[in-house]
């Protein structure tokens, strides 16, 4: 074997725009950063805050960014609450319960009722005033199951007689959907090459929170 073939290929760099450190980066586009855990009835959350490079400047308003499936707050994510930042917002993230640097099982969201209601805690403690949410952004939202995601009816059968044993089994197909959705082959590579990424066959379990999650906010879609 030669050398060549012999060595061991470098580790991936830290973050998706390569060695730089964090804070310069930060700094070279125009936004503060900062990063920490906060603590939930449910789980530890680990979570982002990204503001205006320059303190002095008014804020325009708050905005509470949460991620999809599989995703987190780092990595090209941030890249869209870097952007509100730029226009003068104070942006906070957290990175969902089972993804990411959050406690919990990788990529299963079990209740997801409690999956909301810690990040909602966190937005809360950021929030200080008690009016209502002024409103909502939904981008590419998983309320349905594509047909190409689900498992055969074998498999649902023989899961089923495991009476949620197998929820959290990542064999849930998942048919490469992200580079389906994703045409930008550049881009594609970077988003792949997230290290916290769930990307991949999905929990078992996960096929029920989508089926009663996206019934129940299909049924709901004026009241929102």
């Amino acid at each position: 074997m030669s050398p060549e073939q012999s060595a061991v290929p470098p580790p991936p760099p830290p973050n998706f725009w390569g060695d730089m450190p964090e804070e310069e980066y930060y700094a070279s586009q125009g936004v503060r950063n900062s990063k920490s855990y906060f603590e939930t009835p449910h789980g530890k959350l680990f979570t982002q805050s990204f503001l205006p490079l320059d303190p002095t400047l008014p804020t325009k308003a708050t905005v509470f960014m949460s991620h999809g499936y599989g995703s987190d707050t780092g990595w090209m994510f941030q890249k869209i609450c870097i952007s509100y930042a730029n226009w003068g917002y104070a942006v906070f993230a957290a990175d969902l319960l089972g993804h990411g640097r959050s406690d919990g099982i990788r990529c299963y969201l079990g209740d997801l009722n409690k999956v909301a209601a810690a990040s909602l805690c966190f937005f809360k403690s950021v929030r200080s005033e008690k009016d209502l949410w002024t409103g909502l952004i939904f981008s590419a939202p998983l309320f349905v199951i594509p047909e190409p995601m689900k498992p055969s009816k074998v498999h649902l059968f023989m899961y089923g007689l495991l009476f949620g044993l197998a929820d959290t089994w990542a064999a849930m197909p998942d048919n490469k959907m992200v580079g389906k959705a994703i045409r930008d082959p550049e881009k594609l590579k970077i988003i792949a090459s997230n290290p916290r990424s769930g990307w991949g066959d999905m929990p078992n379990g996960l096929k029920d929170v989508i089926r009663e999650e996206g019934a129940a906010a299909r049924q709901n879609t004026e009241a929102v």
